[in-house]
């Protein structure tokens, strides 16, 4: 017969660890929550054209066909 010992659920080892090392466990969600909130903010960056930066430390020369030339910012 096979023994009790591999049969347990993800939802028991949660649990055992939220027991054991509630510590551990809730680092571990708090560190997903940070990454997804983090890929959220990447997401955002990136959609809003947030390397287009106002004042750069270099230049950049665009081509007029470019279709970056048309969101850069006219100050």
């Amino acid at each position: 017969m096979a023994s009790q010992a591999g049969k347990t659920t993800i939802k028991a080892l949660l649990m055992r660890g939220w027991n054991e090392i509630p510590e551990v466990m809730a680092a571990n969600v708090l560190g997903m929550v940070g990454i997804g909130l983090a890929g959220i903010g990447l997401y955002r960056y990136y959609k809003n054209d947030g390397d287009n930066r106002r004042y750069k430390m270099s230049y950049v020369v665009y081509r007029p066909e470019d279709p970056r030339a048309a969101r850069v910012h006219k100050d």
